[in-house]
């Protein structure tokens, strides 16, 4: 995954060349409605969308597939490191580099001196990873300073558009990255955040809520996390990063109100 961040050029990252929508994780599921060559039209059953009540529609190369069957008697795991990386065995080769935060694992409920046994979609055998970089999947007992906490772990992560990973995001797949860790499913875009939170008073506004911004007369188009008084934690295409900093300038004219996820 950082590979291909790097690789990224200016236009991808901003969002200029509109080619990349959004990301998919590790063993996220999808549907596949149309196969056209190297391509398949499918949706991000675990990205809600307005565009599609499924999920998030978009294309992406057959590579990257797999039909793999998820073990149903596995534990459910998630990544809680910033990244880790799957291995071939205990201290072994990696397998995959960059399996990001908020990536869902199953454990195959084998362990050895600090290493759990995990399910790997693509691959015959098991993998192993670290398990102090994982955690048991989230049980509902979420709040909003855990979910902020997640965002910023991540401060300085660069930004990309569509993306949705610690190796670059932008500000509604911070949003949505920072809550799916925590069991919390949000739809992917801003303006269907704006749609799927509860509306509170700018005063009622605390650490974990969601600042919610658009210009006059056009849709919601920016959204970050309230940090403190007048902060925010947001993926700023300004700044090309996540940063914690003051709401001013822009950000304050254009700040249309605040929601709530968590209590």
């Amino acid at each position: 995954m950082r590979a291909w961040v790097a690789g990224l050029g200016d236009q991808d990252r901003s969002g200029e060349s509109a080619r990349i929508l959004a990301q998919l994780l590790l063993g996220e599921r999808v549907l596949v409605d149309e196969i056209e060559g190297d391509w398949v039209k499918a949706v991000a059953l675990d990205q809600p969308s307005s565009q599609d009540p499924r999920g998030y529609p978009g294309w992406l190369h057959a590579d990257h597939l797999t039909s793999d069957t998820v073990p149903a008697d596995g534990s459910e795991l998630v990544v809680d490191a910033t990244a880790t990386a799957v291995r071939d065995a205990p201290f072994g080769d990696i397998l995959l580099y960059g399996v990001t935060i908020g990536t869902r694992l199953v454990g195959v409920d084998m362990a050895y001196r600090g290493w759990t046994q995990v399910f790997v979609p693509g691959h015959e055998e098991p993998g192993w990873v670290r398990t102090a970089d994982l955690t048991q999947a989230p049980d509902g007992s979420a709040t909003a300073e855990d979910v902020l906490a997640v965002a910023e772990r991540i401060i300085d992560a660069p930004y990309v558009w569509g993306g949705m990973s610690a190796y670059g995001v932008d500000c509604s797949g911070l949003v949505h990255l920072a809550c799916r860790r925590h069991g919390v499913t949000l739809p992917r875009d801003a303006h269907d955040q704006a749609e799927a939170t509860k509306e509170i008073s700018l005063e009622d506004a605390a650490p974990g809520d969601l600042y919610f911004f658009a210009r006059p007369g056009e849709p919601i188009h920016h959204v970050g996390f309230v940090a403190g008084e007048r902060r925010m934690v947001h993926a700023s295409l300004d700044h090309h990063r996540v940063v914690l900093e003051p709401l001013e300038g822009e950000r304050a004219d254009t700040l249309t109100g605040a929601r709530r996820v968590l209590s």
